[in-house]
C-alpha cells in the first residue's frame, strides 16, 4: 500500500506550486485507482495548516477550499486513513531512537511509525528526512 505525504497533497492542491501538475497526476492516479492507498491523519492536518497559512502563501487557500480538497480525497473508495493503534507508542519510540529524531523530525517519525504499523510498503514524499527511518521505503514520484 502506498501512503501520500502532506507535501505531495499540498503541491497537488496549489496551482502555484512548480510541482503542481506532477503531484496532481500522482495523487489522482492513486485516488482514482482500485488499489488501496493511505494518508495519515497527521498529513491531512498538516495539509490544512499549510495551505491556509497567510505567512506561507500571499494568497492562501480558503478553509472551505482546503476542506473541499480533503473531502474529495476522503471520497476515494480505496483510501485508508491511518490512525494510531494501541501499539503506536512502541513503534514511535523505536523510530525516535533509531532515526535519531529530534525537534521537527518527531512529526516525521510519527508518520513513519503509522505507515510501518499499517503495512505501508512505500511512502510517496518529497521530504528526504524520511530516509532515516528504517523499515519504510520512500519514493519521490516527482523526480525521474
Amino acid at each position: 500500500m502506498i501512503a501520500i505525504d502532506a507535501n505531495l497533497l499540498i503541491y497537488a492542491h496549489r496551482n502555484d506550486s512548480p510541482w503542481h501538475e506532477q503531484a496532481y497526476a500522482c495523487v489522482s492516479q492513486v485516488a482514482e485507482g482500485v488499489t488501496a492507498w493511505a494518508m495519515p491523519w497527521q498529513c491531512i492536518h498538516e495539509f490544512l495548516s499549510i495551505v491556509t497559512h497567510p505567512r506561507i502563501y500571499s494568497k492562501p487557500s480558503s478553509v472551505d477550499l482546503a476542506i473541499d480538497a480533503v473531502e474529495a480525497w476522503l471520497e476515494s473508495p480505496s483510501l485508508v486513513v491511518l490512525t494510531e493503534t494501541p501499539d503506536h507508542w512502541q513503534h514511535l519510540t523505536e523510530l525516535l531512537r533509531t532515526g535519531r529524531a529530534r525537534g521537527p523530525l518527531v512529526h516525521d517519525a510519527r508518520i513513519a511509525a503509522l505507515c510501518i504499523q499499517h503495512g505501508v510498503t512505500e511512502l510517496w514524499t518529497a521530504d528526504r528526512d524520511f530516509g532515516r527511518f528504517l523499515g519504510l521505503k520512500i519514493r519521490n514520484p516527482l523526480v525521474g
